[in-house]
């Protein structure tokens, strides 16, 4: 069975089961390995892409819920927040092994794009979920804080 969709831009059909998920369909299927395995159970983030701008958890979503749909991975991120995120990322120094990092990126990006002015409280409500093994949290949070000045700075 085939499932079409938009990914990264580019309409996508895969041949593949419905049920697979879709982190797997990525990966393997599409080949795009930016999007990280971590838990399986959507408990750390490290699978998360954007699915019509929203950050969901990829290893529990099905394949087939993503039909019609738009999905962005850390491939595809090019908006202006993605890259202001990028290089606060770079700049702070923010990962420590990086595992992470793709997810983390995913989620702080879909917090700039709904709100460009996060407080520590938005910071932390957007980005719980996403587990730092090296616990670099509060690099984290700064390189948000400093994403979001160079968003609203450049728009």
């Amino acid at each position: 069975m085939s499932t079409s969709f938009v990914l990264n831009g580019k309409p996508t059909t895969l041949d593949a089961d419905p049920n697979m998920p879709l982190l797997w369909a990525v990966r393997e299927v599409v080949g795009l390995p930016g999007t990280k395995f971590g838990c399986g159970m959507a408990l750390c983030g490290a699978c998360t892409v954007h699915l019509d701008g929203q950050a969901v958890r990829s290893c529990v979503m099905p394949l087939s819920a993503v039909a019609g749909r738009q999905v962005i991975t850390i491939e595809g991120l090019q908006s202006a927040a993605a890259k202001a995120v990028q290089a606060a990322w770079i700049k702070l120094q923010v990962p420590q092994c990086g595992y992470c990092q793709s997810g983390q990126v995913m989620s702080a990006t879909a917090l700039l794009e709904k709100n460009p002015s996060p407080t520590d409280a938005d910071i932390d409500g957007a980005m719980s979920g996403n587990i730092c093994r090296c616990a670099t949290y509060p690099r984290i949070r700064a390189a948000i804080h400093a994403a979001a000045q160079s968003f609203k700075a450049s728009a």
